[in-house]
């Protein structure tokens, strides 16, 4: 349940003040590709933690990076609410985003260290339910909070939950890789290690398959606000619900992969997620061309974020069962896979302003189809059952 809680970071810092980013916009006379820069900020920040952190936990146990990132997202979470210009803003997301990094690639890692085979796939899908879970409480929480507060105020709560979650761990957390099973040779290691990854033609695919689904999601991240509620004319309060009932379908859709990686294959799970994605995306690009029904446009973002989290249990078992001996490098170029690319995307659907969703459309539907195509890096003989993905190495026993 802690490690499951450490994957609140990177949701809960996006989607907190999304409802309150039109207001952000106006309050520091920022344009809406600046204002979105944030969103993108963040997105590299958690990218670049995650590199930074899952070698460390590799080599000197995934403790000491952990507490150092929840202390360090506190302390930057303080400084986003008290920037004064859109730039500082931008500047201070950047480095929350590196702080919180940590905290999910050593859920990932810490989850590889304790598991594997089915029970290894069952955990990446709670991990999914949960990130899923902040999701919908975050734009809630967001939107509720806008009634008493404004977005400085939020990032204030950004900082008193990190404390919260800092006081779980030094509760709860018990370190989950012992020292005989680290690794030793510093960056020269971390280098090789890398290589020796990225040499493994499904390692590659599920991250580059990863990658591409979260460019989609990033870009209704960042679109999503600006077309709910300024093409169709939601509320704060309207918009905090519709991007939770989204998020419900991410959670709900996040377990039932998980299940259903184990009983019928990651490959034809994948499967089904990606088909999910290319519907969404298509209806998206639909409205950006012809008027469409809100309810038309809710149901598309539905099955994109759904589509998104189908494919994240079995690409992540995909990516990490084969690596046990470096699982924090490996969920460190996993998760910065999904970070950067949605970095790159966020700000692509603010290039045509506030008014249009086709930036969108086009965001997404070009994101799917890459990701199909990277989905034919996957080898059918290794990854077509759960069971194939045995580990190099003897297996790590499970912390007391």
């Amino acid at each position: 349940m802690l490690l499951l809680l450490l994957t609140v970071f990177g949701p809960i810092s996006m989607d907190l003040y999304l409802p309150l980013l039109p207001a952000l916009t106006a309050e520091l006379g920022a344009a809406t590709s600046t204002a979105q820069l944030t969103v993108t900020a963040c997105l590299f920040g958690l990218a670049l933690g995650q590199l930074v952190a899952g070698p460390l936990s590799d080599r000197f146990g995934r403790s000491a990076p952990l507490y150092a990132g929840v202390v360090a997202y506190i302390a930057t979470s303080l400084v986003c609410a008290a920037s004064p210009t859109v730039e500082a803003l931008v500047a201070a997301r950047l480095v929350q985003g590196v702080a919180g990094g940590a905290g999910i690639v050593i859920a990932q890692a810490a989850g590889r260290d304790l598991y594997s085979g089915g029970a290894l796939i069952r955990y990446y899908g709670r991990v999914t339910v949960v990130g899923g879970l902040a999701a919908v409480v975050g734009p809630f929480l967001g939107g509720r909070l806008a009634a008493f507060t404004d977005w400085r105020g939020l990032f204030v709560f950004l900082a008193a939950l990190g404390a919260v979650i800092l006081l779980a761990i030094a509760v709860g957390h018990r370190e989950t890789l012992p020292p005989k099973l680290r690794t030793t040779g510093g960056f020269a290691r971390t280098c090789r290690d890398v290589r020796t990854l990225l040499s493994d033609r499904r390692y590659t695919g599920a991250v580059l398959v990863q990658g591409f689904v979260n460019a989609a999601l990033f870009a209704y991240l960042s679109g999503a606000t600006y077309v709910l509620q300024g093409t169709y004319g939601l509320s704060p309060q309207q918009y905090a619900l519709a991007f939770g009932l989204n998020s419900a379908g991410f959670m709900l859709s996040g377990y039932v992969a998980g299940l259903s990686s184990e009983r019928y294959g990651v490959t034809a799970t994948l499967a089904v997620g990606l088909v999910m994605c290319a519907a969404g995306a298509l209806g998206l690009l639909a409205g950006g061309i012809v008027a469409l029904p809100l309810v038309a446009v809710v149901v598309s973002l539905l099955l994109v974020v759904s589509g998104v989290a189908v494919t994240t249990p079995p690409t992540t078992a995909l990516a990490l069962a084969d690596h046990p001996r470096t699982a924090g490098t490996a969920s460190a170029l996993l998760g910065a896979a999904r970070f950067a690319f949605g970095g790159f995307a966020a700000p692509l659907v603010g290039i045509a302003g506030a008014a249009t969703m086709l930036p969108l459309g086009i965001v997404t539907v070009v994101s799917v189809a890459l990701a199909a195509a990277a989905c034919a890096a996957l080898e059918p003989r290794r990854a077509a059952r759960p069971s194939a993905a045995a580990p190099e190495a003897p297996e790590p026993q499970p912390v007391p």
